[in-house]
C-alpha cells in the first residue's frame, strides 16, 4: 500500500509574499519525496478555528507567520524556545496535540555558523532593535554563550523592557550613542526594518569597528542592506538576512517530512530568482 502523501501548510494574512513554498517545494523534490506544502491565507478571526481544524483537513503541520505568531503561541502546546521568545512559526501535531515552536533563533545561528563561522570568537555583541526579532536574537545569543550583550534602540524603554525578560541579561544604551559602543562590538546585529526595501541609508561610520568583526542583517530584501554595503566597504565580515529564513525551515520540514534538508547554494540562488522575479 502506497504511503499516504504528507501535507503541511504556511499560514497568515496576507500570506503570498510568503516564500517558505519554494523552500519546501524544492527539498521535496531534492529528496524524493510526495508530500506538499500550500500556502493558505486565514483571517485573524479565523485563525483559532483553523489551529483546531487543520489536523482533519489532512494537515501534519505547518508554518505561521504574521499576523498570527502571537495566537499561535497561545494556543498550541509550547517548548521552551517558543516561550522564551514568546511567538510560534512552527506548528506539528504529537499525540493528538497542536505543538508549537520558534525557530527563528536556530535559523540565526545556523546562519552565522554557515556563512561566517568565525563569529563564534565573538565576545561582544551589539542588537539593534527591541522588537519579537530582537527577542529571538537576544534568546540565540544567550544560548550561544555569547559574553556581553547590548541592545540599542530608538525607544529606551522598550529596550529596558526587553533586557529584564533577560536577567541576567543586556545592557540597553540609546541610538545616539552607537558610535561609540561600536568600538569594541565584535558582532553587530540588525533586527530593525532599516534599509528594508533598500529605503533610507545607514548613517553611522563603520570605521571604528574592530577588523575582526562580524556584520549580519535579519532583513533579506534587499540582500545587501545599507549596513551590510557599509561593513563590505570596510572590508568587514558580512552575513545577509536570506540564510536565516532558509535554516529557520529546516526543523518543520524534518518533522513533517521525516528527513532532514540540506541548506544548499543552489536553494539559495533559487529563492534569490523568486526574490527578483516578485520585485
Amino acid at each position: 500500500m502506497a504511503e499516504m502523501t504528507r501535507r503541511a501548510f504556511v499560514c497568515g494574512h496576507p500570506v503570498a509574499h510568503s516564500r517558505s513554498p519554494v523552500i519546501h517545494d524544492y527539498w521535496l523534490r531534492r529528496l524524493g519525496l510526495s508530500g506538499s506544502y500550500e500556502r493558505i491565507d486565514v483571517p485573524p478571526e479565523e485563525f483559532a478555528d483553523f489551529l483546531r481544524d487543520f489536523p482533519r483537513m489532512g494537515f501534519v503541520g505547518g508554518n505561521v507567520t504574521l499576523p498570527h505568531k502571537q495566537a499561535a503561541f497561545s494556543l498550541s502546546e509550547t517548548d521552551a524556545a517558543a516561550r522564551r521568545i514568546g511567538a510560534v512559526n512552527t506548528l506539528w501535531l504529537e499525540d493528538g496535540k497542536v505543538c508549537g515552536t520558534n525557530t527563528d533563533a536556530l535559523g540565526f545561528l545556523a546562519n552565522l555558523d554557515d556563512q561566517a563561522p568565525q563569529w563564534r570568537r565573538a565576545k561582544t555583541a551589539t542588537v539593534l532593535g527591541a522588537g519579537g526579532a530582537a527577542r529571538a536574537i537576544l534568546y540565540a545569543l544567550k544560548q550561544s554563550g555569547i559574553v556581553n550583550l547590548r541592545i540599542v534602540n530608538r525607544t529606551l524603554t522598550r529596550a529596558l523592557e526587553l533586557a529584564q525578560e533577560f536577567s541576567p541579561g543586556p545592557g540597553v544604551a540609546p541610538w545616539e550613542s552607537l558610535p561609540s559602543l561600536l568600538k569594541d562590538t565584535d558582532l553587530l546585529v540588525n533586527t530593525t526594518s532599516l534599509g528594508m526595501g533598500g529605503q533610507g541609508g545607514w548613517g553611522f561610520d563603520l570605521a571604528t569597528m574592530p577588523r575582526h568583526a562580524v556584520v549580519t542583517d535579519i532583513v533579506y530584501i534587499p540582500l545587501e542592506t545599507p549596513l551590510l554595503r557599509a561593513a563590505r566597504l570596510r572590508e568587514l565580515a558580512t552575513v545577509d538576512g536570506l540564510g536565516m529564513l532558509l535554516h529557520q525551515a529546516v526543523p518543520g520540514f524534518t518533522r513533517w517530512f521525516g528527513r532532514k534538508p540540506e541548506v544548499t547554494a543552489e536553494l539559495r540562488q533559487l529563492v534569490i530568482a523568486d526574490l527578483e522575479a516578485g520585485q
